[in-house]
């Protein structure tokens, strides 16, 4: 077989399977095959249904190579427009903490971006912590085990100048309704939401002003259709929120700029 047909005969296959993009999917798994027997190992695993990611070893994020592992949350495309929003809003020299921070992906790319930073990232899942401390190795980053806040050392409390987060929020009903890629081989605690998919971002909001600096600001993604409700738990928290949207990436991301002198103030 030529390396010609056994391009279409993988596309092929991965195209049956109802891989969206089984020409670029093809030739990654190509790529990273280093025989034939690999190579249809990895075809069969995917279309099976095992994402493509786990199979390849790394995501694309905002045009970096993150490593990712099993169970760990796939980073989203979507989720660039929160990275993308958290380099923005930062200088040099910042305070950064990235909760629930799954691979690290944002704070790889804040590293990457924005130099030097004080980075701090936590995540619950001891695979994320393994994951992220991969990815961060080469950053300074220090990557805590456990629950939001929990094992963060107390030199940080009003130090932070930006809290950015990625926390689950779809509703626990809703979770069987995505796609099995996500619901079959992603941590559960890296989906579920609880009732309403804002049970931790209210968590995360009641105690930010308590690490954040004034001047300071909490930034998370959320859903466009949860965001009023996610502007109202970051004005009750004490923080001034503030509405962002790519329709392009169909991304949303609420904003809450901690001053402690001003009263909550809206705006969506």
């Amino acid at each position: 077989m030529t390396a010609g047909d056994q391009r279409r005969d993988v596309i092929a296959r991965l195209r049956t399977a109802g891989c969206v993009f089984a020409e670029d999917e093809a030739d990654l798994l190509l790529a990273a095959a280093d025989s034939d027997e690999s190579l249809w190992s990895l075809v069969e695993r995917r279309t099976a249904g095992l994402p493509l990611e786990y199979l390849l070893g790394w995501a694309e994020f905002c045009g970096f190579r993150v490593s990712v592992i099993p169970p760990v949350f796939v980073p989203r495309k979507r989720t660039e427009f929160l990275a993308r929003q958290a380099v923005a809003a930062i200088r040099p020299g910042a305070t950064v903490l990235e909760l629930c921070c799954g691979t690290g992906a944002i704070s790889l790319v804040l590293a990457r971006s924005v130099a030097p930073l004080e980075l701090h990232a936590s995540d619950i899942d001891p695979s994320a912590v393994r994951c992220a401390r991969r990815n961060l190795e080469l950053t300074g980053a220090t990557v805590y085990e456990g629950d939001l806040y929990d094992p963060l050392p107390e030199t940080l409390r009003a130090r932070v100048d930006l809290l950015v987060v990625n926390a689950p929020y779809v509703p626990s009903a809703a979770i069987a309704y995505m796609p099995p890629e996500a619901r079959e081989h992603e941590a559960l605690i890296a989906l579920d939401g609880g009732e309403d998919g804002l049970v931790l971002h209210r968590r995360i909001a009641a105690e930010a002003t308590t690490w954040l600096r004034p001047g300071g600001r909490l930034m998370i993604e959320t859903s466009q259709e949860q965001a009023a409700t996610a502007v109202q738990i970051f004005a009750t928290a004490g923080l001034i929120p503030r509405v962002e949207r790519d329709d392009e990436l169909e991304a949303t991301a609420v904003s809450g700029y901690f001053d402690a002198g001003a009263p909550p103030t809206p705006s969506v």
